[in-house]
């Protein structure tokens, strides 16, 4: 079974999560207390190994106990500042976008760093539901008996955040169908003036075109009538172009 490495200082969680992992692997292989401390120190790598070293210069990790290399570990990687920076966060833990399981995830996390905070399970459960959305809270919290230990007040989130979701869901569903529905019947009611004036105002314009032309033609057919029956008008000056109104001259032959 392979140790999981630490490389040294990256987040207090991250050093907390690898003490957890490295010791539960170590009860399970029923190694003695400086086996322990062996199989351990191995599994420091860079800064980490380095912090080690300094520690095998000042004492005998021959004879140190496990208990002896977590109070160094912790000296190390949790000290004052970094516990403090934790005990704030962990004090204005809000769940916001978390699910319910990642927020309890990571209050768990910040509650194992500052035990102090957390004293009683009482207490634990008051900042748990503290650190909830008000409308998960809320239903968490309902009801004649409110959650007094942790494992109910968990449960309980959980269902709530259940319904909650499934409540959004249909919501989401429901107004989905309204909008598409509401889409369709402008899309219906478009369609039909489109047929309405393919049916009709197109219809109307061919017989009036019609109709026009008809007149037209009507007016015409008038107009080369009415020409036709025009009487020639007669003028003198024709008349007397054509030489009929003078008689023919004796001596000249001329008509004057």
């Amino acid at each position: 079974m392979k140790a999981p490495e630490f490389e040294g200082p990256t987040d207090l969680i991250a050093a907390d999560n690898w003490l957890i992992d490295i010791q539960v692997i170590l009860d399970f292989m029923r190694l003695t207390e400086q086996e322990k401390v062996l199989c351990a120190s191995f599994a420091l790598k860079k800064d980490a190994r380095h912090w080690w070293m300094t520690v095998q210069m000042h004492r005998d990790v021959t004879t140190m106990s496990w208990q002896d290399f977590v109070s160094e570990f912790r000296a190390m990687y949790f000290n004052r500042e970094i516990l403090a920076a934790q005990q704030d966060e962990f004090t204005s833990l809000r769940q916001g976008t978390m699910t319910v399981m990642e927020a309890i995830n990571k209050f768990e996390q910040l509650a194992r760093l500052c035990p102090e905070l957390v004293p009683s399970e009482t207490e634990k459960v008051r900042l748990m539901m503290k650190m909830f959305r008000s409308d998960i809270a809320k239903q968490v919290s309902a009801g004649d008996s409110p959650p007094t230990r942790v494992s109910d007040c968990i449960s309980r989130a959980i269902r709530a955040e259940y319904w909650i979701n499934r409540d959004k869901k249909e919501r989401a569903q429901f107004f989905k169908a309204k909008k598409e529905e509401k889409a369709m019947g402008k899309q219906t009611q478009t369609r039909q003036n489109f047929e309405m004036n393919q049916k009709g105002q197109p219809r109307s314009f061919a017989q009036g075109s019609k109709q026009f032309g008809r007149n037209k033609r009507k007016e015409n057919s008038t107009g080369q009538g009415q020409q036709r029956n025009y009487p020639q008008k007669k003028t003198t000056r024709g008349n007397e172009s054509n030489g009929n109104s003078y008689p023919v001259c004796a001596k000249c032959g001329r008509k004057h």
